[in-house]
């Protein structure tokens, strides 16, 4: 796993802006420090796309000092969220907006991929070429080895062989292919003890000035951070599925720890990796703490002690592995399904794979979101309706409501009632309908007003208790002449008009 956050560490350094090494070390600091504050769910935090192409504006205009101070505010603003319990919003993202995000992360991490198979990032190696015909038989090489790997052998981990293999076939073979050393630099794999960074404050201007500077970036990056890392979470626990479940609280306390732990000495900052901690889970490491620590501890090493060995690694052999991960990342499940879920539940999934695509991934899971909720909102605000019947020789006309009434509700309900020509007595009957909001009480106020103006009396029952006194309450207690209300403790519902999330919840 520690090889395989090589290339995307040092890849998402140049899109920030800075060092190869700094990415590095970043990988090192956060990914230590992530795992051991956070929750325990063995997921691989390190420098990434969706965090680095936040800042890189912020970076080219300001320089690296100024990264490192958006990784520590953003950090202390994710560990805020954590204590707050603003983690649990990460339940209201449904489950369309996960299969976009995984589809569009896959598309993204491909793409970075194919990169290195262009010639100066322009067209594609020509397979002809002994350049194309080395780049392309060495990936192809790490992903066969990792995947015939495991049937002859459990011990070596098949990643960690499959670079071997590579890295030795290359070496031996001499081929012209670019290692992590010509991609980085060779000062980037001297190694020593030289190379660890300092702990220090960011050297950027204590002002205010500095942070309208920093804050939107700052903001933005912990958002992206935040729900990368949950999304992240989730996808590995339900892969893992040893009964345990991750807890939201201390993973945005533990990635916030990371962050400002990166800033401090001089890092990027970044988030959970859904790639590498795929990686991890499928080798046995996945809802293990130590493992995401372990890997930090491995990568550090191998920067300070194994750095010029690191260096001889092709590029084509972890352009392999990844490349497999992207396979595995992506849903395709969710291909097979798009003529059988409700045509939102696809756009939705089409929607946030664009954007993750083509945006960043809070603009997308925000997105999706809210196209979700809306369309929610408008499937329950069609479902309420009302059986009408006569009782009392003609005298008294029942209405019987079925559904929800809230905000989305309340024209459908105006709509049921026909004031005009019903009997001068009519019952409303609440037994198959719950009354959600504010927005719903008033519409039942409303219908009391219209019943009142043709002087025919109205009785309302099967209320919940929590109903009828907001109810009273917004007559000062005193209801209008000609409305009743019907109680009985035995047989009246039981709910409050707003659930409010109890404070113990589990996280």
């Amino acid at each position: 796993v520690s090889l395989a956050m090589i290339p995307e560490a040092v890849a998402f350094s140049f899109v920030a802006g800075v060092s190869p090494l700094v990415g590095l070390w970043t990988t090192a600091i956060l990914g230590f420090f992530a795992a051991a504050f956070g929750s325990g769910a063995g997921l691989m935090s390190s420098a990434s796309g969706a965090c680095s192409v936040v800042v890189a504006t912020l970076g080219r205009s300001y320089g690296g000092a100024y990264l490192s101070a958006c990784a520590l505010l953003a950090g202390a603003l994710q560990a805020a969220g954590g204590i707050l319990g603003l983690s649990r919003l990460i339940r209201l993202i449904p489950h369309p907006c996960m299969l976009g995000f995984v589809n569009g992360l896959a598309i993204v991490m491909t793409k970075a991929q194919l990169y290195h198979f262009r010639v100066n990032g322009d067209a594609f190696m020509s397979i002809r070429s002994a350049a194309g015909a080395s780049m392309y038989g060495l990936t192809a090489l790490t992903m066969i080895v990792v995947k015939l790997l495991p049937r002859i052998t459990k011990v070596i981990p098949p990643t960690l062989g499959a670079v071997i293999v590579s890295t030795l076939v290359s070496t031996y073979l001499k081929l012209p292919v670019q290692t992590l050393a010509d991609v980085a630099g060779s000062e980037t794999f001297a190694g020593g003890l030289s190379g660890i960074p300092k702990l220090a404050l960011p050297a950027v201007p204590f002002s205010f000035e500095t942070l309208k500077i920093v804050l939107p970036f700052a903001m933005t990056m912990a958002a992206v951070g935040t729900i990368e890392s949950l999304l992240t979470m989730q996808i590995v626990d339900g892969m893992v599925d040893d009964g345990k479940r991750g807890s939201t609280k201390q993973e945005c306390i533990g990635q916030g720890v990371g962050n400002m732990m990166s800033g401090l000495t001089g890092g990027i900052g970044g988030c959970a990796l859904l790639g590498q901690s795929i990686i991890n889970a499928q080798s046995g490491g996945g809802g293990a703490r130590w493992s995401g620590m372990s890997m930090a501890l491995f990568l550090a090493a191998g920067i300070i002690y194994g750095a010029p060995l690191l260096g001889k690694v092709p590029v084509a052999s972890l352009v392999g592995v990844m490349l497999l991960v992207c396979q595995a990342t992506f849903s395709w499940s969710s291909l097979r399904i798009m003529n059988k879920i409700p045509k939102l539940d696809a756009a939705v999934i089409a929607l946030v794979s664009i954007l993750t695509v083509e945006r960043d991934l809070a603009q997308a899971v925000v997105a999706g979101t809210l196209v979700s909720a809306a369309g929610f909102a408008w499937k329950q605000s069609t479902r309420l309706m009302a059986n009408s019947s006569m009782t009392d020789n003609g005298n008294v006309k029942v209405y019987k409501l079925n559904g929800p009434l809230y905000f989305g509700s309340t024209s459908q309900f105006a709509e049921i009632f026909d004031v005009r020509h019903d009997p001068a007595d009519v019952i409303v009957d609440f037994s198959d309908c719950r009354v959600c909001d504010h927005s719903a009480l008033e519409a039942i106020k409303n219908l009391i007003r219209r019943y009142g103006d043709a002087r025919k009396t109205v009785s309302i029952r099967r209320l919940s208790k929590d109903c009828t006194q907001l109810l009273e309450r917004m007559y000062d207690g005193v209801l209008p002449p000609g409305v009743f209300i019907q109680t009985d403790p035995e047989g009246d519902p039981v709910y409050g008009i707003l659930d409010v999330m109890p404070s113990d919840m589990p996280v």
